[in-house]
């Protein structure tokens, strides 16, 4: 069995409202596992708390309540241990153009975190084999350069080379190649799987493309309005997915053996959750009555839903 490096317990996060407004539960009692060495794909629509739940699980937000652990402990949210954590659990942006500082050349970007941290050793030597690691060769080709002077590819293996450069256990990517050109990503999906062949490295790939989760993940976590609805090995969330949301995300990508299921209306605001299930107001399932020939419709619309023992996935159809 999977040893497990980081997991989420029971995990809420919830903003306060403005001007005395209802608070917005943006993370909703998440429970969540990547194992040592296993990639994790957390797919979801823009606003579903995907990527607050990933800077959650780097300690960047501090949860309302729940427990995120890693190795084994939970993580002391004083200044000096989050420090020493931040060492094991590297986070890789979306925007690789953001992440990079104009004015640094490509070696000062990367040594960044090893002056941060007041890493011991050669820098050069460790920059070298960062770059390297990430695809850049000969590494001493790019030292000089500036993020200006790369390709958009280029830049987000710059960004990766600077996650890899204090040798952590787990990268937390969030949409690490939505604005990258379809060639590109590609080269950089082959390239994160072959890091994992490589180093062992654990991921939490934070998506909304559910192309990327078959591609690259072991398992594969749907997340809808601050809940994980349906998760499980990709290979049977996404052949065989049991959620009505999941159903949807999935019938829509080219050449789906499933039927089209259009989701009528936008998720409901994160501050007005509805009572019930929280996706019962879309799902095509309860429009079709195929709830209420399951005798489940009325629970559907006041009950929350569990997810299934053994099965993760929460639905009353299920």
């Amino acid at each position: 069995m999977t040893h497990t490096l980081l997991s989420a317990e029971d995990l809420h996060i919830a903003f306060p409202g403005r001007r005395g407004g209802p608070v917005a539960r943006a993370v909703d009692g998440v429970d969540l596992t990547v194992g040592a060495g296993e990639t994790v794909a957390l797919v979801g629509e823009s606003g579903c708390g995907k990527t607050t739940l990933a800077r959650a699980l780097l300690g960047l937000v501090r949860p309302t309540s729940g427990t995120v652990s890693f190795d084994g402990r939970p993580l002391d949210y004083t200044p000096r241990a989050l420090k020493a954590y931040r060492r094991r659990a590297q986070l890789v942006l979306q925007d690789p153009t953001g992440s990079l500082n104009p004015r640094h050349t490509v070696y000062d970007a990367v040594a960044e975190g090893l002056r941060v941290h007041r890493a011991p050793g050669d820098e050069r030597a460790a920059v070298a084999r960062a770059l390297s690691l990430a695809g850049l060769r000969p590494p001493e080709r790019f030292f000089l350069r500036y993020p200006h002077e790369l390709s958009g590819g280029q830049r987000q293996r710059v960004v990766i080379a600077g996650a890899l450069v204090l040798e952590p256990a787990l990268i937390v990517a969030d949409e690490p190649v939505a604005s990258l050109d379809a060639s590109v990503r590609g080269e950089i999906l082959a390239l994160l799987l072959r890091l994992r062949a490589e180093l062992g490295l654990s991921a939490l790939i934070v998506t909304h493309d559910l192309g990327l989760a078959w591609n690259i993940a072991d398992r594969v976590a749907v997340m809808y309005l601050g809940r994980v609805v349906e998760s499980g090995p990709v290979e049977t969330v996404l052949t065989e997915p049991r959620h009505p949301y999941t159903r949807a995300l999935l019938s829509v990508l080219p050449e789906s053996p499933l039927p089209p299921a259009v989701l009528t209306g936008e998720p409901p605001d994160p501050a007005r959750i509805p009572p019930g299930c929280r996706f019962h107001a879309r799902c095509p399932a309860l429009a079709a009555g195929a709830a209420e020939e399951a005798g489940v419709a009325a629970r559907c619309v006041t009950e929350q839903p569990a997810p299934v023992r053994g099965d993760g996935v929460a639905c009353h159809l299920v």
